[in-house]
């Protein structure tokens, strides 16, 4: 008589110990489907992850460059992260990055001859207002408009990305240059280095808006009404909160940060304003977010692995005659391995 007291779940022997575990069986599983890649490469699973970790974190010089790769996808997927914890689908921080570095770059090169304490300041200002206006216009198109935001994000990308290139080969192009490019910016304009090291003071920028992002996200009012208006829109119309006003703030903030990031690499690593001034980091920092859970934290650790992944992918290619590709392939398997466990484990028994 007593175990028909027992509840069905409780005396049904399961593997729900397992559950915590799948986002890592996940990852692992994404290990194993690539080294059957790495083998039809002709190469050795353990020697090709031996040489992939060693070439991005295998001495200082390696360390630094995946710290400056890092860096920008860090500070984009912190904005995704504000965007996506409200359920606001911004795909377009690729265009926002763009825009970011075209303002900061007219800053430069119009105002030369201020000291480095002012055109610095006044770059970054202007990075953070173009990825804002860029984000801005795409949620003014959805919420007054009616425009799907993912579509309208996505096709700004490719209208930020043409204006750099406009403005690099006609209105701000090198006079003295034969390639489609700007002026080198004057070395005011430059971010300063940290010390006598290749890293640069958008590092701990980056670093700060770490604390920053989650003490706004999970310690602040705003920081829960953005929660709210993520986590199902009629409550949060039952709290009072204006849910388009949010979701335009969400928009905002993810571009400003995309755009502080365009700035930050057009001024340290090109130096100038050029088409191709990034690796695609608008697009993959949506992975970073996503493998980071959405978590302040998880995602500066999420944007080192990535960033390690490409640079490792480097020694690969140098090493092993492996191809960098392989890379994306790995990074994108991670992300749908770890993802899929996360599902897992958040189903119920």
């Amino acid at each position: 008589m007593t175990s028909e007291l027992i509840p069905v779940s409780q005396s049904k022997p399961g593997l729900g110990w397992l559950k915590p575990w799948a986002p890592v069986i996940g990852g692992l599983l994404a290990l194993v489907l690539s080294s059957i890649l790495i083998i039809l490469s002709g190469a050795n699973p353990l020697e090709a992850y031996q040489v992939l970790v060693l070439g991005a974190f295998g001495g200082s010089r390696q360390i630094t460059e995946t710290i400056l790769k890092a860096t920008p996808l860090l500070l984009i997927a912190l904005g995704l992260t504000i965007a996506f914890r409200a359920r606001v689908w911004n795909i377009g921080a690729e265009g926002q990055y763009h825009i970011g570095a075209l303002l900061g770059s007219i800053v430069a090169l119009t105002l030369p001859n201020l000291p480095a304490l002012l055109l610095i300041p006044l770059m970054l200002l202007a990075g953070i207002v173009g990825g804002l206006l860029w984000s801005g216009l795409a949620g003014l198109l959805h919420l007054k408009r009616g425009v799907n935001l993912i579509i309208c994000t996505l096709m700004l990308n490719y209208i930020g990305i043409l204006m750099v290139q406009y403005a690099a080969r006609v209105p701000f192009r090198d006079p003295d240059g034969f390639l489609p490019e700007s002026a080198k910016f004057v070395d005011a304009a430059q971010i300063p280095r940290l010390f006598s090291s290749r890293l640069h003071l958008g590092v701990l920028v980056a670093l700060a808006l770490v604390g920053v992002v989650y003490v706004l996200l999970w310690r602040s009012p705003l920081g829960f009404r953005l929660r709210a208006v993520g986590a199902k829109i009629s409550v949060a119309h039952s709290l009072g909160i204006n849910t388009s006003q949010h979701i335009l703030t969400a928009l905002l903030l993810s571009g400003a940060l995309a755009g502080l990031a365009g700035v930050i690499e057009v001024s340290y690593t090109y130096t100038r304003l050029k088409q191709g001034i990034s690796d695609g980091y608008g697009f993959t920092a949506i992975l970073v977010a996503l493998l980071g859970q959405m978590n302040p934290v998880g995602v500066l650790v999420s944007a080192v692995l990535f960033s390690g992944l490409v640079v490792g992918a480097q020694t690969l290619n140098v090493s092993l005659q492996i191809p960098a590709a392989v890379a994306g392939v790995l990074q994108a398997l991670l992300v749908l391995g770890v993802l899929a466990g996360q599902a897992i484990s958040q189903r119920d028994n």
